[in-house]
């Protein structure tokens, strides 16, 4: 089953590309409730796999009551902006460390405007510094090694696996290394659909269900924090108040309705951010999961400007068609 179409690009009438992939929507128990494309091709989870890591790094220091910015920056890619910066800190500080501890490769903050005022590539700056401040408090309160926090061996790592292995029921997960150098794990996108259906069912986590609802509580609390100015999982999350949403690399982007206990995971083929945004929100629609109003919010992330001469002559149209199982 290849690829279908998600999104087309449209300028001045006329459609100069399409953009096609893949979605899964599945509940707590794994069962496809609709899809478009093939529910089973293979993805790395990226930056998607983020409130599950944080849910091990929470269980794992045995603390649940961080502040909600903490706790979401963990869960975060975010822009770099000044908030983020000064969560990451706070994590850090919490753990007697200073940004040198960190091992996310330096970089320079995901926001034009603060891109363009940042003096060279710093540590913190990268959109990952969050998760890995979580992880390296995680190691601190566990007596764990800081220093190899980000190899398969450390236990934190190991514990971050088993918890894939529990949200997905695979064990035989492709590992792999993500951008920021930890584990990066590859599954079934229905397996990312289900794992995300189950941060709406912790109980399904068992003793990780009290860090798992922490840690999507603290997203829904705190959307700016996950990602920032212009970010969509930030907006929707904002809009509707009940959708956990994350980008990924190479524009996988998932979603947990938690009303519904229900999943979503989708993947544009081309790695095309452009059409991802309106592909979810089109997915979300499918599923009753945003209503009039909120889509109206969404308008900008719906339906992107195409630009010429300074001005909008088309945009960026949803094509995504979810077949009911």
């Amino acid at each position: 089953m290849g690829a279908v179409p998600l999104a087309r690009v449209v300028r001045s009438g006329l459609e100069e590309s399409v953009h096609t992939g893949h979605v899964a929507v599945c509940d707590a128990d794994g069962r496809l409730i609709a899809r478009a494309g093939d529910p089973s091709h293979l993805v790395f989870a990226r930056s998607c796999m983020k409130p599950l890591q944080a849910t091990v790094s929470l269980a794992s220091m045995n603390e649940l009551a961080l502040p909600d910015r903490e706790v979401a920056v963990m869960c975060a890619s975010h822009n770099g902006e000044p908030v983020h910066l000064g969560a990451v800190r706070a994590l850090l500080e919490r753990a007697g460390l200073g940004p040198e501890a960190l091992q996310t490769p330096p970089d320079y903050p995901l926001d034009r405007d603060e891109m363009a005022r940042a003096q060279h590539p710093n540590r913190v700056f990268h959109n990952c510094s969050g998760k890995h401040a979580g992880m390296l408090l995680a190691c601190v309160r566990a007596g764990w090694n800081v220093e190899t926090y980000r190899r398969r061996s450390n236990p934190l790592q190991r514990r971050v696996r088993s918890a894939v292995e529990r949200a997905t029921d695979i064990d035989d997960l492709v590992i792999g290394t993500d951008g920021c150098g930890v584990p990066v794990h590859g599954m079934p996108l229905r397996a990312m659909a289900m794992l995300f259906a189950r941060l709406a069912r912790p109980e399904r986590l068992g003793s990780l269900a009290p860090a798992t609802g922490r840690a999507a509580t603290a997203m829904l609390a705190e959307p700016y924090l996950v990602g920032g100015r212009h970010r969509l999982d930030t907006e929707v999350m904002r809009v509707t108040g009940d959708v956990v949403v994350k980008e990924g690399a190479e524009a996988l982007i998932c979603a947990s309705i938690q009303p519904q206990g229900v999943g979503i995971a989708l993947k544009v083929a081309d790695g095309g951010y452009r059409a991802y945004a309106p592909a979810l929100i089109e997915v979300l629609r499918q599923v009753d999961a945003v209503s009039g109003p909120q889509l109206r919010e969404l308008e900008t992330f719906a339906r992107p400007s195409v630009i010429g001469g300074g001005e909008r002559v088309g945009e960026v149209e949803p094509l995504v068609a979810l077949r009911r199982r």
